[in-house]
C-alpha cells in the first residue's frame, strides 16, 4: 500500500444527501478538493439518523463510488453532527496559581478538563469544549493567557452537547460501513470553518447554514465563538409547504422550488403560471408564481424570526459588523439575501466555501451547499492524524514478491534443520545422563553386596 499523509477524508450526512469528500492539504493552508461524491440521503430526518441500515448503504456507496475513482482506500474520516438534540451552555472553571504565579500550559489544560465534570442530562455527552476567554486576577478578555502572572485564573467556555443515542447512532453507522471516525464535528461549526473569514469572525459575525432538515446558527465576536443553535426548520418544510399548497407531488414541489422560487413575493408576476403535465393518472396542474412566492416566504419569514431570536439572545446585535453570512442548500434560493437583509436588519452576503480552497478538481467546490463538507476537511487540516488515506498499489513489483517468497521458504528450511539439530542434541545428552545414571548405581550396588560376602576376612 502507497501511504500519502496530506490526504484527508470527510463525510456529511445530511437530510437530503449524503456527501464525501476527499482533499489534499496544501503548503500555503488551503486545501486541494481531490473528489466528491453525493447519494441521496434516505434514513435521515432533520439531521438525525432514523434508519441506520438505510444510513450505511449509502455511506457504503458512496465512499466506494469515490475510492473506485480515486484509486484510494479510505479508512479515517472526519464525520459532522446536527439537529435538534444539539444543545450549548456556558461554563465556568477557576483555578488557583502555584508559586511562582506564572500560568503554565497545564493550567489551561486543567481548566478545560474540569469542563468534563459539568453536571448534565445522563443521557446527554459532551461533544465540544471550546474555550471563550480568560480572567486573570479579575482583569477580563485574556485569550492567551500562557505566560501571563497572576494568583488566580478564570476561564470562560462553550460546551456543546448531543444526545448519547444520536451521537451513537452515527459512530454505529461509520463502523458499520467499515470505517474508523477520527472526530465528530457540530455542522456549523464546520460551515464556519468553510465560508467564513477571520476578520468577520473578529469583527462579528452569525453563520447561518440552512439545511434540508434543519438551520444551523453560529454567532462569532472577537474572534471567538460565543453562541450555538438549531432551529428545526429547514428547505425540506419549504418542500412540504409548497406541495400542501399547490396540491402537487413532492418531487415537483421541490422542482417548482428550485426553478421558479422566491423568497420574496415582491416583484413576482401574478400573471405567470408553471404548468406541471399530468403524469401516472395524475391531472395537469397550473402553479401560479407570485402564489408559490408567498408560500415560500411565508415559511423563511418564520425561520428568519427564529434567527433572529438566537442572535438577540447572545446580546450582541449591535457589535456584529460583519453581518450574517448565509450558506446551505437552503441558501441559494432567489431573494433570500435580500429577505434577510430586510427582516434583520444586518449586512448579509451568500458564503462559499471557495476562499479556502487552493484548487479542485471538482466542479461546483464554490457552492454554499458544500460549505459543511469542506469545512470537514478544512478542520481535518488543522487536526491531522496518521494514516488517514492508504493508496492501492495496482501493480507490485512481481520479481520482488517472488524473492521475498524464496527468501520466506529459505528461512522455514532453516529453521526446520536447526530444529533437527537441537532435536538430535538432546536426545544424546539424555542418553549421556542414564548412562552415567546407571553406572553410578551399579557400583554401589556391587561394594554394597561385598560387605555382607559369607567369606569374610579372618579376625
Amino acid at each position: 500500500m502507497i501511504h500519502e499523509p496530506n490526504l484527508i477524508a470527510a463525510i456529511d450526512i445530511g437530510t437530503t444527501k449524503i456527501v464525501a469528500l476527499v482533499g489534499r492539504k496544501m503548503f500555503n493552508g488551503s486545501i486541494e478538493i481531490v473528489g466528491i461524491e453525493s447519494v441521496p440521503s434516505t434514513g435521515v430526518k432533520r439531521g438525525v439518523v432514523v434508519n441506520i441500515d438505510e444510513t450505511v448503504d449509502g455511506i457504503t456507496t458512496v465512499v466506494r463510488r469515490l475510492e473506485d475513482r480515486l484509486g484510494v482506500k479510505i479508512k479515517d474520516v472526519f464525520v459532522g453532527i446536527a439537529g435538534m438534540h444539539i444543545k450549548s451552555v456556558g461554563n465556568k472553571c477557576y483555578k488557583f496559581i502555584d508559586a511562582p504565579n506564572d500560568i503554565r500550559q497545564s493550567d489551561i489544560d486543567h481548566l478545560y478538563h474540569e469542563n468534563f465534570k459539568l453536571s448534565i442530562d445522563p443521557n446527554a455527552q459532551i461533544l465540544h469544549v471550546i474555550p471563550q476567554d480568560y480572567v486573570i486576577d479579575g482583569e477580563p478578555g485574556n485569550t492567551k493567557p500562557v505566560g501571563m502572572s497572576g494568583n488566580r485564573i478564570e476561564g470562560n467556555f462553550h460546551v456543546v452537547l448531543g444526545n448519547k443515542a444520536s451521537i451513537r447512532n452515527i459512530e454505529k453507522c461509520i463502523e458499520r460501513a467499515g470505517l474508523h471516525l477520527v472526530e465528530m464535528i457540530l455542522e456549523p461549526l464546520a460551515s464556519a470553518r468553510a465560508a467564513v473569514s477571520n476578520d468577520e469572525k473578529e469583527a462579528g459575525v452569525v453563520l447561518v447554514d440552512i439545511g434540508g432538515g434543519s438551520t444551523d446558527v453560529a454567532v462569532y465576536y472577537d474572534g471567538i465563538l460565543r453562541h450555538t443553535a438549531v432551529i428545526p426548520f429547514g428547505g425540506n418544510v419549504i418542500t412540504s409547504d409548497i406541495r400542501e399548497g399547490c396540491n402537487v407531488r413532492l418531487k415537483h414541489a421541490e422542482s417548482l422550488k428550485i426553478k421558479f422560487g422566491s423568497a420574496m413575493s415582491e416583484g413576482e408576476r401574478g400573471d405567470v403560471v408553471v404548468t406541471i403535465p399530468s403524469s401516472e393518472g395524475w391531472e395537469p396542474r397550473e402553479v401560479i408564481v407570485k402564489s408559490l412566492s408567498f408560500i415560500i416566504e411565508a415559511r423563511m419569514q418564520e425561520i428568519i424570526e427564529e434567527v433572529l431570536r438566537e442572535i438577540e439572545s447572545t446580546g450582541l446585535y449591535n457589535l456584529l459588523g460583519a453581518g450574517i453570512v448565509l450558506t446551505g442548500g437552503g441558501g441559494l434560493l432567489r431573494n433570500l439575501v435580500p429577505l434577510f437583509k430586510f427582516h434583520t436588519g444586518l449586512d448579509v452576503r451568500l458564503g462559499s466555501p471557495a476562499i479556502f480552497v487552493g484548487s479542485s478538481a471538482e466542479e461546483g467546490v464554490e457552492s454554499p451547499s458544500l460549505a459543511t463538507g469542506i469545512g470537514l476537511l478544512l478542520m481535518g487540516m488543522d487536526k491531522p492524524v496518521k494514516k488517514k488515506i492508504e493508496q492501492a498499489k495496482l501493480f507490485p513489483d512481481e520479481p520482488l514478491m517472488e524473492a521475498r517468497k524464496t527468501a520466506s521458504a529459505e528461512d522455514d528450511d532453516d529453521k526446520l534443520k536447526d530444529k533437527q539439530v537441537r532435536k538430535e542434541k538432546s536426545k544424546l545428552k539424555r542418553k549421556e545422563r542414564e548412562t552415567l545414571t546407571g553406572n553410578l548405581f551399579g557400583s554401589l550396588k556391587d561394594k554394597m553386596a561385598g560387605l555382607f560376602d559369607e567369606k569374610d576376612s579372618p579376625m
